[in-house]
C-alpha cells in the first residue's frame, strides 16, 4: 500500500487491495496454510491503514467536517471491533475450527466500514477541503503506513497526540518481529 495521489484515492486503493486479499483467501482451500498467510498479509495491510487513518484522516474529519467528531467517533469504534478480531485471529491456525468463522465476521465489518467511509466520510471530506489538503493528507497518510504497526494492539491509543507519539515505536517493533520471522513475506 502506497499509491500516490489525494487522500481519498490512497484509502479507496487500499479498500480494493483488502477486497483483492478478502478474495483470495476464500479461494484457497479450508485448513490451508497459505489461508493463514494471506490472513497475516491483510492483518498487516489493515492495521496499517487504520492506523493512518486514525493519525490523520480522522483529525481532518473533525476539523473540517459539520458533525465530523461523531464522524470520526464512529469510524475509530468501527476500528476497535476489527482489530480485536484481528487478534483473535493472530494466534489462531488456518485449521483452527475458529478461523474462518473470524474471517468471515472480519469481511462483513470491514465492507461495512468501506461503504461507510466511501459513500458518506469521503465525499463530506472532499466538499469541506482543497485539492492541495487532501493531496497532503494522501502524503501523511503514506507517510504513516510506512512506519506504523502491522499487528493489532486493541489497548494502544487510537487517537492524537497519544497515536502519533507511539505508533512509530509500536511499528518498529513490529516490523522488527515481522523480519524475525518472516511474517508478511510474499
Amino acid at each position: 500500500m502506497g499509491h500516490g495521489g489525494n487522500v481519498i484515492a490512497e484509502l479507496t486503493t487500499d479498500h480494493r487491495e483488502v477486497d483483492e486479499l478478502f478474495a483470495e483467501i476464500e479461494v484457497q482451500p479450508v485448513g490451508d496454510a497459505r489461508r493463514r498467510e494471506l490472513v497475516d498479509h491483510l492483518t498487516i495491510e489493515l492495521v496499517r491503514h487504520s492506523v493512518a487513518e486514525e493519525m490523520y484522516l480522522y483529525p481532518a474529519v473533525r476539523d473540517r467536517v459539520a458533525g465530523g467528531g461523531d464522524l470520526a467517533d464512529n469510524e475509530i469504534a468501527e476500528h476497535a471491533t476489527v482489530e480485536r478480531h484481528l487478534k483473535e485471529l493472530e494466534g489462531l491456525s488456518a485449521g483452527d475450527s475458529q478461523f474462518d468463522h473470524l474471517v468471515a465476521k472480519l469481511k462483513l465489518e470491514v465492507a461495512a466500514h468501506v461503504r461507510e467511509e466511501e459513500g458518506t466520510l469521503f465525499p463530506l471530506l472532499a466538499r469541506s477541503c482543497t485539492p492541495e489538503e487532501l493531496d497532503e493528507l494522501g502524503d501523511k497518510v503514506r507517510a504513516a503506513k510506512k512506519t506504523g504497526p502491522t499487528r493489532p494492539h486493541p489497548s494502544a491509543p487510537d487517537t492524537p497526540p497519544g497515536n502519533k507519539l507511539l505508533g512509530p515505536g509500536i511499528g518498529l517493533v513490529d516490523r522488527s518481529r515481522d523480519l524475525l520471522t518472516g511474517r508478511g513475506r510474499d
